[in-house]
Formats: structure tokens, sequence, C-alpha cells
């Protein structure tokens, strides 16, 4: 609120300034009924203390008189200041004897002819009973005592010379008619009715303050008959009634903070009678969870509105599902901070469904990497096969694969599906030769073609990459294993598959390219073939 303030009274845009001038107001309308709530409701104040919670509430959120002192004081000359007299009154209003009697020091020091005034009406101040520890009825009667004197020096006229201390001896009494004539001192309707009971009914129970209420607002502001909205609230906590006050702030601002948090504070309290509400939830799980729902449209907030849905057991769980599935995953950042959220409350759905968006849209920016790990985290083995044929035929037209750091530690997640496994295992043949472990190379190679779980259209491939092992020196594929081969290459030819191709190869000459492949792979093949029956035949001595 102080760095609003200062903002709003800095800045040079009109637009500007009276944006935050309405946001300020709006926020010290909650303070101000929040306090109230707190003495009314929570602190439960009895006879006498009640009075004395209330004075602080209103010095807390009255700055009137501060700034007056503030003009006061530093003037050239204090005690011939215009404002010097209703500083002291103010001070009196508010029950701030010390200011006032300091003030008075000052006077009496200088003027002579008021000495004996100033001394007395120092005096009353001064012996001005306070609520503490004596009992109630110890107070009353010091407070009655109290208050004759003040009227006795009122009836004989012991003020009659100084108009000024006259005035602030019948704000002792509580003169309704001098208060009205010092209105502009306190400013509203509220604070009229604390310095009236100050002085006329000090020991105001709760039960009592809702009947001065009423009337003060009327006496304070005379043939207006529409009264503010922060009027209505105020009034409605005088009167103990809650549901009112929640009701009429409701009206006051948009913003469901205070009318959330105040609900929740008196029912941990125990001093809400919270009724259930027609769907399913009572008034305090009701407002939380409309405020939650306020912070998940703020880009930066949301996170926060999941701790208020955590604290919600009826429907808390249910709107958090709902708001993280539609929450705008922008960045991979923030689609991980939803993900941990919804890992932590085992909300399954919806971290299949973030998982599953990321991974679309990483594969419309042609991340497969991203998507492919997206699709691992979903556990979603149609996707994770769909991205693994975009894996193969990138590898078809570039030759090579991107993301290898992905693809070598994929472990256990490549069983997620067949095509994502074939993928782990021919990357992992890829190293095995280039290790020149050529021998667990052709096993494998042979394995993913008899096993299926290659796709049919990547055959031809896996073909031509048994081709350097097939010219080794030494017999690599056993006559079997040439069998197997052999088998596989006639099937790939027998069903006139093509290869995954970029549209510039599939033109005529390329046909010719292929059938030069296949024609390379039946010479390898046989003499693979009869290089190894002549080595299984051969006996070794």
């Amino acid at each position: 609120m102080q760095e609003m303030h200062k903002v709003a009274s800095s800045t040079r845009d009109k637009f500007q300034s009276e944006k935050y001038s309405e946001q300020l107001s709006i926020l010290s309308a909650m303070e101000l009924c929040w306090n109230l709530c707190e003495i009314l409701f929570i602190e439960a104040a009895t006879a006498g203390s009640l009075l004395v919670l209330l004075l602080d509430w209103i010095r807390f959120h009255s700055s009137e008189i501060d700034n007056i002192a503030e003009e006061v004081l530093q003037s050239e000359s204090p005690l011939q200041h215009e404002r010097f007299w209703d500083l002291i009154t103010a001070y009196v209003l508010q029950a701030r004897m010390d200011e006032a009697r300091q003030l008075l020091a000052k006077e009496a020091a200088v003027t002579t002819s008021t000495r004996s005034m100033c001394r007395v009406l120092d005096d009353l101040l001064k012996k001005m009973p306070t609520f503490g520890s004596q009992t109630l009825t110890e107070f009353e009667l010091k407070w009655q005592h109290w208050r004759e004197e003040c009227e006795r020096h009122l009836q004989c006229g012991t003020f009659s010379s100084s108009p000024q201390m006259e005035t602030i001896c019948k704000v002792l009494l509580g003169a309704e008619d001098t208060l009205l004539e010092k209105k502009d001192l306190m400013g509203t309707w509220y604070h009229f009715l604390v310095s009236q009971l100050l002085y006329t009914h000090p020991t105001v129970t709760l039960a009592e303050i809702h009947s001065y209420a009423q009337s003060c607002l009327d006496i304070f502001s005379p043939g207006d008959s529409s009264s503010e909205p922060l009027d209505n609230v105020l009034l409605a906590a005088f009167e103990l009634d809650i549901h009112q006050v929640i009701k009429e702030f409701s009206i006051v601002t948009n913003n469901w903070w205070f009318v959330a948090h105040l609900t929740d504070l008196l029912d941990h309290c125990q001093l809400f009678q919270s009724h259930n509400l027609y769907f399913g939830s009572n008034m305090r799980e009701h407002l939380l969870l409309e405020y939650a729902s306020g912070l998940f449209s703020h880009h930066s907030l949301w996170q926060l509105g999941v701790d208020y849905f955590d604290h919600c057991p009826e429907l808390g769980r249910v709107y958090l599902e709902l708001h993280m599935e539609r929450i705008p995953l922008s960045t991979e950042k923030k689609a991980l901070k939803a993900l941990r959220i919804c890992e932590q409350r085992q909300m399954t759905e919806q971290v299949r469904s973030i998982c599953k968006t990321m991974a679309m849209q990483a594969m419309r920016n042609r991340r497969l990497g991203s998507a492919l790990s997206w699709s691992i985290r979903a556990k979603d083995a149609g996707f994770a096969t769909l991205i693994s044929d975009r894996f193969l035929k990138d590898y078809c037209e570039r030759g090579r694969f991107s993301d290898l750091d992905l693809i070598d530690n994929l472990g256990p997640a490549m069983l997620l599906s067949d095509r994502l496994t074939f993928l782990g295992k021919y990357r992992e043949f890829h190293k095995m030769y280039n290790d020149q472990q050529f021998e667990e190379a052709a096993r494998l190679l042979l394995s993913l073609m008899t096993a299926r779980i290659a796709p049919c259209t990547f055959w031809l491939t896996l073909l031509l990459d048994a081709l350097p092992l097939l010219e080794q020196q030494q017999v690599i594929f056993s006559a079997e294993q040439t069998y197997q081969l052999m088998s596989c290459l006639e099937e790939r030819t027998a069903a006139k598959l093509e290869p995954i191709q970029s549209e510039e190869s599939r033109k005529s000459q390329d046909s010719s390219i292929e059938n030069t492949k296949v024609e390379m792979l039946r010479l390898a093949l046989a003499r693979n073939l009869s290089r190894a029956i002549v080595k299984e035949g051969t006996v070794q001595v």
C-alpha cells in the first residue's frame, strides 16, 4: 500500500494516478474491515476492553490528525497557528491525552492569562480513567466521578474566557452538538461513533454497539439516504452479522481475497456458522474455490491457486484437475512446474495430458528428442511409436541420428513400444559396429529383422547395414544366418515395398538404384554363404 501510494502521488499520468488511487482505496477498505472483524469476532472483547480496541482501530486508520500535527508543529510559530487548538481537540477525540497535554503545557508556558485554565484542563485529561486491572464496577465509579468534575468546571465557567478549552471540556462530556461541530476532525461516522462512546458509554458491549452504529451514521450524514457500500459492510460488522459482511464486501470489490480469507479465518476460529450450499460445499470452501480459480487466470500467480485447492476437502481436487488441464503451457519451464504439481498429487490423467501436449508442440517445432522425452514421460506407446518412425525417417534422409544422447540413454523406457525398442536396439547395433564387435552386431541385426519389430519399409536399410559385415575378411554370418538374411531379402522384394525416401528420390531412375542395391546384396549373400559353408565344412585340426 505504501509503494502504491508513492506511485500514485509521483506519476504524471492522470489515468495511472486514478487507477492506483482506486486500488489503494480498495486495499484501505479491506484493511479497515479486516481489523474491525478481528476486534468484533475474534478478539471477543469484553465490556471496557472493546472501546480500547476500537480506539486503536481508529488511530491506525485515521491519518488526518497526523497531517494536522505535521502542519502545525513544522510551522514557525505552532502556538499561533490557526489549527493549534484543532490539533489538541483531535488528540482528545482519539484519547491521545499525552500528546494533548504536551501541547497544553506549551500554551501554559507562553500565555500567562490562560495558564490556570491550562492546568485545570491538563488535570482533567490526566485524571480521565482508563480500563485496566480494576473491576468493571470500580471503573464505572471512577469514570462517573471524573465526569461530574468535568461538568462542574463547565457549569462554573472555569473555561468561559477560552472558547477552545470550553469546547474541549464539552468534548470530554460527550456533547453531541460539540462533537458534530468537530466532525471535520473525525472525517467518518465510525470515528464519530467511537469518540462519542468514549465519552458517553465507555463500557459498551458487543451486544449494544450495533444500536449506536446506525444512529451515528444517520446523525453524521443527515439527509443522505444512499449509504456507501463500505458503510453497509461496517454496519453489518457492528451488528455481528458475518454473512452479511461477506455479502456486502463481495459487492464492494470483484476480488475474492478478502471474503475468502476472512471466512477461512473465522472458520478456523470456529466462529463462522458455515452452512452447506446446494452445489455440495460450504461457504468457506466455495469462496476459496472462487479465489483460487481467479488466481489460475493470472500468468504467474496460478501456482498459489494450487495451495488453496489443496485446502478444500470437498471439491478442491476436482477443481484442480479441471484447471490443470486448461492451463496454457506456453513454455517448457511452466509445463515442468505443472507436471511436478500433478505428479505430487498422483493426477495420472493430467500428467499424461501435459506430456502429450508438450510432445505435440515439440513435434510441430521439429524437436524430435524433446517430443520423444515427453511421450516417454506420458507412457504413451502410440505416440512413442509415431516419434520413433519420425526418427527412422530422419535417419534415412540424413544418414545419421539426431539426439543421440537421448537414444543412447533410453534404458527401460525403450520397452514402452516395439518401435521404440527397435530404435534403441538399432542404435546399439551401430555402437557395436563402431567398436568392431562384428559378431555381436551381426546377431543383433539379424534378431531385429527376424523378431519383426522393425517396420517393413526399413528392412532394406537393415539389409544394407549387413553388407559391410558380409564383406569382412572373416566370416561373420554363419550359413544358417545367411539363409535367414536371404529369406528376409526375398520377402522384402516380393512385397515390392519402397524404402522411406524423400519425394525427389521417387523418380524412375531410383528404381534402378534400388535394383542395383538388391543385386549387390544377393551377390554378397551368395559369396558369404559359400564362404560359410566351406568354413563350417572344414575339419579343424
